[in-house]
């Protein structure tokens, strides 16, 4: 072999190594995105999780209550078949993120209702048993709060990295979709709650 020859096979294998090794490292990269994508999917299902359960400790709370309440306001009997009702509704819609929110934000509402009845009722309101219900609740829509600030950071961090590039094309090639936010619709409401329970 010539000089000349060598120096093209040196070329050649340079070339092919260079491109190699290119494609291993683009190789690696689309990895490191698809487990990346993975890790975040994973942790906003996780999320979602904890408020699941701070929504289903609240959902538990309702019986209780109703049943706390039913003695002294009998006559508000609609308010509490319709808690009932709110709360049933909640549960079914668990499958569903935006559908679960506005079922939330009804329960909140009825909630809501239902302690600014129990307050006009002395007896009710010095009841022991409706004053740690009351706390529980409390501290139930604190830990709601928290858990869904929590789940939407997560879903924030999660939908930015699939809608940027080059994830994007990751996301779209391994079926990535962007996750819900859980937006409470009545976060006013939520606060009067917590500001009527807060007082006691």
């Amino acid at each position: 072999m010539t000089n000349g020859s060598l120096a093209v096979n040196r070329r050649a294998v340079t070339s092919m190594t260079a491109s190699i090794l290119t494609a291993g490292a683009l190789l690696l990269y689309v990895a490191w995105l698809y487990n990346r994508l993975v890790t975040l999917r994973s942790r906003t299902r996780n999320a979602w999780a904890q408020v699941d359960v701070q929504l289903r400790r609240r959902s538990d709370l309702v019986p209780n209550l109703v049943k706390c309440v039913k003695g002294y306001i009998a006559h508000e009997g609609r308010t509490l078949t319709t808690m009932i009702e709110l709360r049933r509704q909640a549960v079914v819609a668990a499958s569903s993120i935006a559908a679960r929110a506005v079922a939330e934000t009804e329960l909140a509402q009825s909630l809501r209702l239902l302690l600014a009845t129990a307050e006009a009722v002395p007896r009710l309101r010095a009841s022991e048993n409706m004053l740690e219900l009351q706390e529980e609740l409390r501290a139930t829509e604190n830990r709601i709060a928290f858990a869904r600030q929590h789940y939407n950071d997560s879903v924030m961090e999660y939908n930015a990295t699939v809608a940027s590039v080059p994830a994007s094309l990751i996301a779209r090639l391994f079926a990535f979709a962007p996750a819900a936010m859980f937006s409470a619709s009545d976060i006013e409401g939520r606060d009067a709650l917590l500001l009527g329970l807060s007082a006691k």
